[in-house]
């Protein structure tokens, strides 16, 4: 099937967003593209009036889909939406972008080859478009990028402009052939909390097993407002349960998908860089904050591994579980 004639579901969750919301529906809106469809899974309580009013015109009109939840999880929604979708592809974007003419023809054209499950788009995150001058441009990543133990910090997605194959997506900006769902039953692990960090890494894995492959695409591009509230974040990111939770994903990822050597050296750099603060993150060293830091690690791997041992009779599908939908398939 040519690209031009593949049906895309476009799929927002939002949590909390106002402005930025309106403005990535009508920058989807916009698009020159003969068949897609918007969906919006909204798990704000309180929108402002002006936010109501638009996506209830919008709703009416059958310009997108709205869906409204009473509870926060991003891949909660991210599954909620995709039973719902019709397309043949799936993209995921966050409620804060900002799409260039041609996004979605970007997308679709990668799976006129069928081994692509996936498509990774760049995203050029606004706070560091100064950053993006052609002496930081990458061609090829290096072969740690395609080790799952230590490709977290090698895949770099905002400076790569060479197409090639890549082990996960940025959650603003990915989309997957709708079999990776309905066919190869890979779904987003709803146990991934607060921000969701490293539920697309958890998804890519998955991915990996299959005979599918991601391949990223510079040319399917975003700008990434990176707005400092709502979106994914049901809490603010200096709360104590922000800490604990994104220790716990990234713990989680590793005990579900990393051989014991591959978790050594992924939860070393993970010290390494959150913990101590070294480069990349670049972190206060100050020892009353490394202490901090330490309690939530210890913390979280505890909490994840929990999580994973729950796992054991309990998949954690908690927001799929109260799908009336999802249930109905269940029991079919």
């Amino acid at each position: 099937m040519a690209s031009s004639a593949r049906f895309i579901s476009v799929i927002i969750p939002t949590y909390g967003r106002e402005q930025a919301l309106i403005d990535s529906i009508n920058d989807v809106l916009k698009q020159d593209y003969p068949a897609f469809e918007v969906i919006v899974v909204d798990q704000t309580a309180n929108h402002e009036p002006e936010t109501d009013r638009f996506l209830t015109q919008m709703a009416t009109q059958g310009k997108i889909k709205l869906f409204k939840l009473d509870w926060a999880s991003l891949p909660g929604a991210r599954n909620y939406a995709v039973r719902r979708a019709q397309g043949e592809v799936l993209l995921f974007l966050d409620d804060d972008v900002e799409l260039p003419a041609g996004f979605l023809a970007a997308h679709a054209k990668n799976y006129d080859r069928p081994e692509v499950g996936g498509v990774a788009g760049r995203v050029f995150d606004r706070m560091k478009l100064a950053d993006h001058s052609s002496d930081l441009e990458i061609q090829d990543l290096p072969p740690e990028a395609m080790d799952p133990g230590i490709a977290w910090y090698h895949i770099n997605l905002v400076h790569t402009v060479k197409p090639q194959q890549v082990l996960s997506a940025r959650g603003c900006n990915m989309s997957y052939r709708r079999e990776i769902f309905f066919e190869e039953g890979i779904w987003f692990d709803e146990r991934y909390r607060g921000s969701a960090v490293r539920e697309e890494s958890d998804f890519g894995l998955k991915i990996r097993k299959t005979n599918y492959l991601i391949w990223y695409d510079p040319l399917a591009h975003l700008v990434h407002l990176g707005e400092e509230t709502g979106g994914c974040h049901d809490i603010t990111t200096k709360s104590l349960k922000y800490q604990m939770t994104f220790y716990h994903n990234h713990f989680l990822m590793g005990l579900k998908h990393l051989t014991v050597k591959q978790c050594l050296r992924f939860y070393g750099r993970l010290f390494d860089c959150h913990v101590l603060g070294r480069p990349p993150c670049h972190k206060s060293g100050s020892p009353l904050k490394i202490a901090s830091r330490l309690v939530f690690y210890i913390l979280g791997f505890g909490d994840a591994l929990w999580s994973q041992v729950k796992g054991l009779w309990d998949d954690g599908q908690w927001c799929s579980d109260r799908d009336e939908l999802y249930t109905k398939n269940q029991t079919n």
